[in-house]
């Protein structure tokens, strides 16, 4: 079996440490073998980025736009080979890797080819300045101009690596920038394949770099690197603290995604049907390994035992198994060690006085690394289970008796990606999101608008990225003045 190789400055070579397996979470079995990059070999992935990065970030955004274009169409060309690889090596329901998985990489490519299109410059109404010891006075005009950053390092996490590494690419190209793409470890393969696909479009060597692996000095070199301007990391809070202390003292620019423990607050009023159905998302969407999943629900008391059996008889109604036959809901969590985490977090709640209403138990195959939808009631928000990111199929229920107490524990987090409000009173819902100390709120709905600035407030990261805002996170603005 060969392995997969690291693009560098448009060549194509084997990782210097070697290579290493790639997992079928459902199976056990291997599904490819990924390289392992060096240290060096990161450095001059941001080297070759850097040598690229003025002829590239000088191109006409028609040019950037066009190949973006070109980018999506070689890409839905071959969607048929990106499917069934995607879905081995994440473990995804073959739903979730035919709808959500594979197809929203070139809708992102052709939103950011629109965006290469959108203007650069803001201009500025003239400003009357007094003479100073500096300059003499007068009208003065102005305007910003949005530049490109420059080399972008682009890390990103297992559970959409694709999407997610397509949503990173997008705009930071668009914008005029080069990047060095380092998927999670974990499932790397179709990002490797998708910056083949990208090169095969026609984007000049050196614009877009691919590097791979477990070694942790070859991933931090991605940060400390001086040929790198900027990093844009979508993963666990903890690494995205390692990556802010790093890119710090080198005054790097950062857009973080980091972790998340969504608070969903469910009124007595709410229609508990949609609630439910939202809640249900977190087992039946990835395994929970979603960080936008409402997993700590806070409900008020009226409705506690009526949301909590509906949560109850929809976790056992759920198809736990292989995630390629069309009736299972809820495939593996990536790997065996975090499948390990992910019972521990249940066993701490056991341990700490909640009770398990569903699932708690691992179910009985003999390959896969399968949790059961868990639900844990009788829960405080003090709890382990409660306060941390599980990142996996597991709900935890607190009641709450009035709107203060339910923002209260809602805010009581370390957390702030994504919070919900559920409530008929559709009035009061938007003035409780306001008080929620997250960077997003859904109101009676689980559902996104993409063209939203997203990102979190607190431990769960730093700038914004989506739509338009996706742009401008990408971008440095610069200010020129002249006499008006």
């Amino acid at each position: 079996m060969s392995s997969a190789q690291i693009c560098i400055g448009g060549k194509w070579e084997d990782g210097a440490l070697g290579s290493y397996e790639i997992v079928n979470p459902a199976t056990e079995e291997v599904v490819g073998l990924a390289p392992q990059g060096s240290v060096e070999q990161s450095i001059a992935a941001t080297e070759a980025a850097a040598e690229a990065f003025e002829s590239w970030s000088r191109t006409s955004p028609e040019e950037r736009a066009n190949l973006l274009e070109k980018a999506a169409d070689l890409y839905d060309s071959r969607k048929d080979e990106f499917v069934p690889l995607v879905q081995a090596e994440t473990g995804a329901t073959m739903r979730v890797a035919k709808t959500m998985q594979v197809p929203q990489v070139s809708a992102r490519f052709r939103r950011y080819a629109r965006g290469a299109m959108e203007p650069t410059i803001i201009p500025l109404e003239p400003a009357v300045t007094p003479t100073t010891a500096l300059a003499p006075g007068g009208l003065m005009s102005a305007a910003v101009n949005r530049a490109p950053v420059g080399v972008v390092s682009c890390i990103t996490s297992y559970n959409f690596p694709v999407v997610n590494m397509a949503g990173k690419i997008g705009p930071a190209l668009a914008m005029g920038n080069t990047v060095v793409v380092k998927p999670a470890p974990q499932d790397p393969l179709a990002v490797i394949k998708l910056v083949e696909v990208m090169n095969e479009a026609g984007f000049p060597p050196g614009v877009i770099n691919v590097t791979c692996g477990t070694d942790i000095a070859a991933s931090e070199a991605l940060v400390s690197s001086p040929f790198v301007d900027m990093v844009s990391f979508t993963g666990s809070t903890g690494v995205g603290q390692r990556i802010g202390a790093v890119a710090g003292g080198q005054m790097k620019r950062l857009l973080l995604e980091l972790g998340g423990k969504g608070a969903c607050i469910v009124f007595d009023d709410a229609d508990l049907k949609a609630a439910i159905g939202g809640i249900s998302s977190v087992w039946a969407f990835h395994s929970g390994q979603i960080c936008t999943s409402p997993t700590r629900v806070i409900v008020q008391r009226g409705v506690y035992e009526h949301l909590v059996a509906g949560l109850t008889q929809a976790a056992g109604a759920l198809k736990v198994g292989d995630p390629v036959e069309r009736d299972t809901v809820v495939g593996p969590v990536i790997t065996g060690v975090h499948r390990d985490r992910v019972e521990g977090y249940v066993q701490s709640a056991r341990d700490e006085g909640a009770h398990i209403a569903a699932g708690g138990e691992r179910p009985d195959f003999d390959k896969g690394f399968y949790v059961a939808p868990t639900l844990i009631v009788e829960a405080t928000n003090q709890m382990k289970a409660v306060r941390e990111e599980i990142f996996g199929p597991v709900v935890a229920v607190v009641p709450f008796d009035d709107q203060d107490e339910a923002i209260q524990i809602a805010n009581d987090s370390d957390f702030g990606l994504y919070s919900y409000v559920f409530s008929k009173d559709t009035g009061r819902a938007w003035e409780v999101a306001k008080r929620l100390r997250s960077g997003n709120v859904g109101i009676n709905s689980l559902q996104r608008n993409h063209e939203a600035p997203f990102g979190g407030f607190k431990q769960s990261g730093v700038g914004r990225d989506g739509g338009s805002f996706g742009l401008h996170a990408y971008s440095e603005m610069q200010s020129i003045v002249w006499p008006g």
